[in-house]
C-alpha cells in the first residue's frame, strides 16, 4: 500500500465550476446520492436544468432513508420514521464529489449532505466517518486507506455463478467474463476509482477487485462508489453482483479487508514505521494496533453488521476468531505489512464485504485513537494459525452471532460515545430488526430464505 500522489483528492470545485461542468458535458441528469446505513445507495435523479436550484435551496428527500433495511422496509425504533413526523431532509452536493457517469451517458452523480432543521444529520454514515477523521487531524495525523472487498457474480434470471466450483486465482477462471471485467477495470477511473487488479477467490463466482488508497474520506467514497457501480455494471449486463457476505452456506464468504495507514498531517511521512522499535513499528503503530484489538469485540458490529455477516467467522477460512495481530499472518485479525518507511500499514481483517464503509472505516479509526490516547501496549504477534490452538487464550474472542455482538458493542463505552447516543440507537434498532426477521423466519419454516432475500440482490 505505497502513497500513491495520484490518488490525492481531487480539488473542491465550487457551483460555478460545476455548472460550467454541465454545459461543457452536455449533462442531462445529476444524481444525488447518499448511503443508508446498510451502505444501500439512495438517490433522488434532478433534470441538470434545475441543478442550481436544488444546489443552493435543496433537495428534498425522505429523512427515514436512516431507518431503512436494504429492501427499504421501516424499521421501528430507529428515531426516523414516526419520531420524526416521517419529515423530508434537504440534501446539498459535496461539490468535489461531482462526476460523470460514463456507462450512463449524460448523466453525473454528486454525493449529498443530507441537512435537517439546518444542521447535519448526525446519523450519515459519511458524517459519522467524517467526524473520526476529524478527530485524527486534530492529532496532526492523517488516513490513507482502501477497502479490499470480494463479492459474487451470478446470472440474474437463475442466479446461477458465472463459473462452478472453486479454484482460487485460476488463470481460466479469471478471464470467464473478461468483457465484463473489463470494462469495471476501464469504467471506474472516470468515477475517480482507480482499480489495480482483479482476480478470482475461493468460491464459484467469486471475484476481488482492488483499487487504490486515498486519503481522507475520499477512501470510504471511493468504497461506496465502487461497490454501486459493480452492481450497476452488473446489471446491465444481466448479472446480479452480491456483496452479500455469506450467500452460501458451503462456500467462502466475501470480506472488506480494510487496509489502512497512518501519515502526518500533509500527507508526507508514514507514521507507522520506525526501524529501531521492535518489529519495525512505531510507538503510534503499536498503540494504534493495540487500541483496535481492544476495541475488537465492539466494532464488530460495525464492520461485520448483519447477522448473515456474522456467519463469516469460522475457522480455517482466513477469517478471524479472536482478536490478534501478526506481521504477515493473514489468520489473525489485524495482518501487520511492513514494508518500509513508504508500504506498511495495517490489514483490518474483520471487515465483511456486507459492511458500510463509512462505518468500518469510522470504527477503526475510533479505536486507534483510543490506544493512542491511554498508550496502550502491543500485545505480542501471534504466529502460524491464529483461529486454532495457536491463538493465545487471553485474545478475545470475536462474536459470531447478532446477541454476543450487540452486547459486546453497547458495554463498549468508548466506541458509543465517539459515534454518538443517536446513531447507536438507529444502529441498534437494525440489528434488533434482523434479529425479529430471523426468528419470524424460523417460526415459519424459510430460515434458510429470509437472509437470501433481504441481502443477496440489495447488498
Amino acid at each position: 500500500m505505497n502513497k500513491d500522489q495520484s490518488t490525492s483528492p481531487t480539488p473542491k470545485m465550487n457551483p460555478f465550476q460545476v455548472l460550467q461542468y454541465i454545459r461543457d458535458k452536455n449533462i442531462k441528469y445529476v444524481r444525488f446520492e447518499v448511503s443508508d446505513i446498510y451502505g444501500v445507495a439512495r438517490s433522488k435523479t434532478i433534470t441538470s436544468r434545475h441543478f442550481n436550484k436544488f444546489a443552493t435551496e435543496g433537495l428534498n428527500l425522505y429523512l427515514g432513508i436512516f431507518g431503512f433495511d436494504p429492501q427499504g422496509n421501516v424499521v421501528e425504533g430507529s428515531g426516523f420514521h414516526k419520531e420524526t413526523n416521517f419529515t423530508d431532509a434537504l440534501f446539498f452536493p459535496e461539490y468535489d464529489t461531482f462526476t460523470t457517469i460514463p456507462w450512463c451517458p449524460g448523466m453525473a452523480r454528486v454525493l449529498a449532505q443530507p441537512i435537517l432543521d439546518g444542521k447535519a444529520v448526525q446519523v450519515s454514515p459519511r458524517n459519522i466517518a467524517m467526524k473520526q477523521l476529524a478527530r485524527l487531524q486534530e492529532l496532526g495525523m492523517s488516513l490513507y486507506s482502501a477497502h479490499e472487498m470480494e463479492f459474487y457474480l451470478v446470472e440474474k434470471d437463475t442466479e446461477k455463478p458465472i463459473t462452478q466450483g472453486k479454484n482460487i486465482y485460476s488463470t481460466i477462471r479469471n478471464n470467464a467474463e473478461t468483457e465484463f471485467l473489463h470494462q469495471i477495470v476501464d469504467d471506474l477511473p472516470a468515477v475517480g476509482v482507480i482499480p489495480e487488479s482483479f482476480a478470482c477467490e475461493y468460491g464459484p463466482g467469486q471475484l476481488e477487485i482492488a483499487y487504490s488508497p486515498a486519503f481522507g474520506i475520499q477512501a470510504a467514497d471511493n468504497a461506496h462508489t465502487f461497490k454501486t457501480s459493480v452492481k450497476e455494471l452488473a446489471q446491465k449486463k444481466g448479472y446480479i453482483a452480491s456483496f452479500m457476505s455469506k450467500p452460501y452456506e458451503q462456500w467462502n464468504g466475501s470480506s472488506s479487508h480494510f487496509n489502512h495507514s497512518l501519515w502526518d498531517a500533509a500527507g508526507k511521512k508514514n507514521l507507522l514505521y520506525d526501524v529501531k522499535e521492535p518489529y519495525k513499528l512505531s510507538k503510534i503503530a503499536q498503540h494504534w494496533i493495540a487500541g483496535v484489538l481492544s476495541h475488537l469485540p465492539a466494532i464488530t458490529l460495525l464492520m461485520a453488521p448483519t447477522v448473515n455477516c456474522l456467519k463469516r467467522f469460522t475457522q480455517f477460512a482466513f477469517t478471524p476468531t479472536r482478536a490478534t495481530w501478526g506481521i504477515e499472518n493473514r489468520s489473525c485479525a489485524l495482518r501487520v505489512k511492513n514494508y518500509g518507511e513508504k508500504g506498511t500499514y495495517v490489514e483490518n481483517r474483520l471487515g465483511a464485504a456486507g459492511c458500510n464503509p463509512y462505518l468500518s472505516l469510522a470504527a477503526t479509526v475510533a479505536a486507534g485513537i483510543d490506544g493512542i490516547a491511554k498508550e496502550l501496549p502491543l500485545p505480542p504477534q501471534v504466529t502460524g494459525d491464529a483461529t486454532g490452538p495457536m491463538a493465545p487464550p487471553s485474545a478475545a474472542r470475536i462474536p459470531d452471532n447478532m446477541e454476543d455482538a450487540l452486547k459486546a458493542f453497547a458495554k463498549d463505552k468508548v466506541i458509543c460515545e465517539a459515534l454518538g447516543e443517536e446513531f447507536c440507537k438507529c444502529f441498534g434498532a437494525m440489528k434488533l430488526h434482523e434479529l425479529k426477521m430471523e426468528k419470524e423466519a424460523e417460526s415459519n419454516g424459510t430460515a434458510n430464505m429470509w437472509e437470501h432475500d433481504l441481502f443477496f440482490e440489495y447488498l
